[in-house]
């Protein structure tokens, strides 16, 4: 870890509480300034990762074959976070056209409803996240491929080429890579293919030891061939053998028939801006948009940043849009989910109402919003029954998940944008190599509702149309999102959090178009976070002055500072068309312009 991060990291913390404990105005801490260029951008959660897609656009490829081999490169170098056995969103901007690619994981053919439930109905612990019956079928490969064969420039061999060299020749591990190995050792030491690359007879490699992946930089130069070799011949049926061998229910079958699928972005108007993200199967676009609008016309930055008041708004528009999202999200290809209702303006007007200005509801009193309450803004689809009068379950505090998932964005000289999120889900995936690939497996069925009212690994409540069927993608908040101004790209921007995906990306965004903070500022400032269940507002730990907290308690909140989450990263571009982009301080990643 440099220098600068380890100041942030351990000394800015103390430096935030400082105003804390003396009621003091928050302090914002000396961010490291954006960097700046004009022909192009890369932002990522690794140097690494970032370098890789420099190279492409010095090569001459565009923002499509730049991100094609930064994703590869974060796969090497950020297993514990995302990988070529996971999936995720890509929301792709080339000339006019926005559009969304969906490559995450769906259920075996095998999956079924009840899977994770012992014979008395109860949850089996830990099912769904670890071992090989927590994995879904592994999108992100077929998803690059298909974005890099319709937009890509440079030839797909050159873009696989950065990942096969750092995982042939290896790179030296940091603090944050022993932390995460560290949390998730007793799983690694498990599976013999992973304590064998992880780990160092059974411990997790220590900082400046050198990982190498000899199996997955073979896997890859496979891939560089050919990118269906993933989901068919020797690597599909070497995922077969170890899934039967080992209880799994991912099949050759499974793998043949995996396709990713193009979808429609999903739009909302903030004042000027064209605020354009990820639909369903992911819950972000829908959230976000109307997290904004029930902010609607209330001018945020004349209440102040981080004033009571304004807070106050948003922890209230988080609670509203996160109950609404434990009845109506779901995989829109096997159930109706009311997406027009939700992001239209006049229904965020209706339960703006509800919002009391001075004072917090409890959220056991928030309902999901009831049939009868969105079908008035509806456009065309039909809405099932609901009973807004189920009882509410019992969340328990989400996870620590700051570094879970992976983000990257690139703009280039001709402004065509990808903003990209995959996942392995939770720490090190389902903790299983497939012997002989090096490919690690995601645990991302832990993303279902496993049974009704049961929180997943990020405390998140999820409904019945949220429940496993076979090839059915479980809901995600993952929320890639690019913002045009009169047409024009504006700002990219994603995180990693599990369920504070959502409304990381919403500060950063309000950062920057209401409160006009450079981009660097707007992705190290102070967050919060509010998901309706558990009923708590996290806080970072510095941003925050001692009076703002004790008004918000005064109104009903319930404060807990938690530790630092989110690892975001952004690109906008400023009114002289000069690209500015950043990465998260509270990670390792880094921006980097041609």
């Amino acid at each position: 870890m440099s220098y600068l991060r380890k100041f942030y990291r351990y000394t800015v913390t103390a430096i935030g509480l400082l105003p804390i404990l003396a009621g003091a105005a928050p302090v914002l801490a000396a961010f490291p300034r954006p960097t700046q260029s004009q022909n192009g951008m890369v932002t990522s959660a690794h140097p690494l990762a970032t370098q890789a897609g420099v190279l492409m656009l010095q090569q001459g490829g565009n923002a499509i074959d730049a991100a094609v081999a930064t994703t590869l490169a974060i796969s090497v170098v950020e297993p514990f976070s995302a990988g070529i056995g996971g999936g995720g969103f890509a929301i792709v901007k080339v000339g006019n056209n926005i559009e969304t690619l969906d490559f995450r994981e769906r259920a075996p053919k095998a999956a079924s409803r009840n899977m994770y439930l012992d014979a008395q109905g109860k949850v089996r612990p830990n099912a769904s996240l670890e071992g090989h019956l927590a994995a879904g079928i592994p999108g992100t490969i077929a998803g690059l491929a298909a974005v890099h064969q319709k937009y890509g420039k440079l030839p797909w061999r050159t873009v696989v080429a950065p990942s096969i060299k750092l995982a042939r020749q290896g790179f030296t591990v940091s603090e944050l890579y022993t932390k995460q190995a560290q949390s998730k050792q007793k799983l690694l030491a498990s599976n013999l293919a992973a304590r064998q690359i992880f780990t160092r007879n059974g411990k997790p490699l220590q900082p400046g030891e050198r990982l190498v992946q000899r199996d997955l930089a073979q896997t890859l130069i496979a891939i560089a061939r050919n990118p269906r070799n993933f989901y068919t011949g020797s690597i599909a049926q070497a995922i077969d053998r170890d899934m039967r061998q080992n209880k799994g229910l991912i099949t050759v079958a499974d793998l043949k028939s995996y396709q990713p699928k193009w979808r429609a972005a999903l739009c909302g108007k903030f004042r000027q801006y064209n605020v354009c993200s990820m639909a369903p199967p992911s819950s972000g676009g829908v959230h976000l948009v109307q997290i904004l609008n029930t902010i609607g016309s209330t001018d945020l930055a004349a209440l102040g940043w981080h004033s009571p008041d304004a807070l106050h708004l948003l922890i209230e528009s988080m609670r509203i849009a996160y109950a609404d999202r434990s009845q109506h999200l779901g995989d829109p290809d096997f159930t109706n989910v009311p997406v027009s209702a939700l992001i239209n303006p006049a229904y965020a007007a209706k339960r703006r109402q509800e919002i009391q200005p001075d004072k917090a509801r409890l959220s056991t009193t928030v309902k999901p919003a009831t049939t009868e309450l969105l079908q008035p803004f509806l456009r065309t689809e039909a809405l099932p029954t609901s009973d807004s009068r189920r009882q509410l379950p019992t969340a328990p505090a989400p996870r620590s998940e700051s570094m879970e998932t992976s983000h990257l964005n690139v703009v280039d000289s001709q402004r065509n944008v990808v903003s990209l999120t995959f996942t392995v889900n939770y720490r090190f995936g389902a903790g299983v190599v497939v012997p002989g690939t090096g490919i690690l497996l995601n645990d991302e069925m832990d993303d279902f509702a496993i049974a009704p009212g049961v929180p997943n690994v990020f405390g998140l409540v999820g409904g019945e149309k949220n429940s496993i069927l076979p090839g059915k993608t479980p809901l995600s908040s993952m929320t890639p999102t690019i913002v045009t101004e009169n047409g024009k790209f504006r700002l990219a921007i994603g995180a990693p959090g599990g369920s504070t995906i959502i409304t990381t990306v919403l500060q950063i965004l309000l950062n920057v178009l209401e409160y006009k903070m450079d981009v660097g500022s707007a992705v190290a400032a102070g967050r919060i976070h509010h998901q309706w269940l558990p009923d708590k507002v996290n806080v970072d730990p510095w941003g925050f002055d001692a009076a703002t907290l004790a008004e918000l308690r005064r109104r009903g909140h319930a404060i807990e500072p938690r530790e630092y989450w989110g690892n975001a990263n952004a690109i906008e571009q400023l009114p002289n068309g000069q690209l500015s982009g950043a990465a998260d301080p509270r990670g390792e990643g880094t921006a980097g312009g041609l």
